[in-house]
């Protein structure tokens, strides 16, 4: 029995998953705002994760779509919001909430809701569940059905998409959790994961990430360490490399909708059951502050060759969470920016790959069209854009006054071509 599917958020997760289901049949693509829909009917896609091209040719079999009354023939509905964090630090489902609340009004006998969205384990059946009962009036595992499926969707990565990394499928009861494996079988060639239940593999994401964040953390701890030791990180890490169980990470700012995101939903989760984490909260502790430590450690060394004036200026390269992708959610390269703004440092930040308005909206930040040549007195590489790859060592000094500091936090440039590495 084929299904009708309407895929709920077009942003770098939905549009992905909707564009591959429309490969094999009709699909309706469904996001508040409108101004994305429109784009996207004029096949464009400002998130860069779907070309025009493939837009184009799925035209025929998506539909997309800012009215519920337009999703209302669905009987498959897949949830694939943000999941944010409050500035407290607290899981923030009010954008999941608020889209189970949309599909309730629209939710028939017979119906399946599917969850992609990053959560703590519990949440579709605790907190999402009890709203599509409420709207609806319909009664959860007897008039309608939910399963969950998380995203792996790795922005900006255009070898792994949805189709060739595996999938992790669940379902509320037996039945549904065959039904919702198979229904990513058409899509998925690596094949999938059927978990055991809807809590198992809601906790498989959510350690995905925070183990991750774990490790990238020992990484940035032991840079600390070997900074004040004078000793090369990256020649540590490659000598260390050499042995075949050793893991190949990096230190490095932690930000993305992911890895600096998760963490907080599975800690949130553990201390409401009267657990304190202590790995995974010294790992965030860590994490979070290795923009306070770019910022002090060039200060430091600024200071020593007398580079703090009233003229002072620093470039920041690179602005996006990641490199080669416009994605700015969570960037912590704001934590540099504003870290410098608390010593009046005049601070000009490039990204050829970020969107300048979306920059302003959500930091206020004015992205500078071009750098300046020999106008700065610390250059900070932040994000490894293959267009700072391209510039090379002699362009990007070039960019410095007769006197400056590079300060590589990627290893973009060969050992002693920079003054600063992470």
């Amino acid at each position: 029995m084929s299904r009708k599917i309407a895929v709920i958020g077009l942003g770098y997760v939905g549009l992905p998953l909707a564009v591959e289901f429309a490969k094999h049949q009709k699909v309706i693509g469904f996001d508040i705002v409108p101004s994305r829909v429109q784009e996207l009917k004029d096949g464009i896609d400002s998130t860069q994760e779907v070309s025009s091209d493939e837009l184009a040719l799925v035209s025929r079999n998506i539909r997309f779509a800012t009215r519920l009354e337009e999703i209302v023939d669905a009987d498959v509905y897949i949830i694939t919001v943000p999941t944010p964090i409050t500035q407290s630090k607290q899981p923030d489902l009010s954008p999941l909430l608020t889209a189970s609340e949309s599909v309730a009004q629209v939710l028939s006998s017979g119906d399946i809701v599917i969850y992609e969205s990053t959560v703590y384990p519990g949440t579709t059946e605790e907190q999402c569940v009890p709203v599509l009962e409420k709207i609806s009036g319909l009664n959860f595992n007897k008039d309608f059905f939910v399963g969950y499926s998380p995203e792996r969707i790795n922005p900006g990565d255009k070898e792994r998409r949805v189709s060739n990394i595996t999938k992790i499928t669940s379902g509320s009861t037996a039945e549904i959790a065959d039904i919702v494996d198979r229904l990513y079988k058409q899509v998925v060639t690596t094949g999938t994961h059927k978990a055991s239940s809807i809590k198992v593999a809601e906790a498989a994401k959510v350690i995905e990430n925070t183990q991750r964040d774990v490790n990238i953390a020992l990484m940035n701890e032991l840079a600390i360490i070997f900074n004040r030791l004078d000793i090369d990180t990256e020649a540590v890490l490659k000598a260390a490399g050499t042995k075949w169980n050793f893991l190949p990470f990096r230190p490095g700012l932690v930000g993305g909708h992911c890895i600096g995101v998760d963490p907080y939903y599975l800690t949130y989760k553990a201390k409401s059951m009267g657990y304190r984490p202590e790995i995974i909260s010294a790992g965030r502790r860590v994490n979070s502050g290795m923009g306070s430590y770019v910022v002090g450690r060039s200060i430091k060394v600024m200071v020593q060759r007398n580079l703090i004036g009233d003229n002072c200026r620093v470039l920041v390269l690179g602005f996006t969470f990641k490199e080669n992708c416009p994605d700015v959610r969570n960037t912590r390269v704001i934590d540099i920016v504003e870290g410098f703004a608390e010593y009046n440092v005049a601070v000009d930040v490039y990204d050829p790959w970020a969107d300048s308005k979306e920059c302003i909206d959500e930091y206020g930040i004015e992205l500078i069209k071009q750098p300046k040549q020999a106008s700065y007195d610390l250059i900070i590489l932040a994000v490894a854009h293959e267009q700072f790859k391209q510039l090379g060592a002699e362009k990007i000094h070039a960019l410095g006054k007769s006197e400056h500091i590079v300060y590589d936090l990627k290893y973009l440039l060969e050992p002693g071509q920079s003054d600063l590495r992470l």
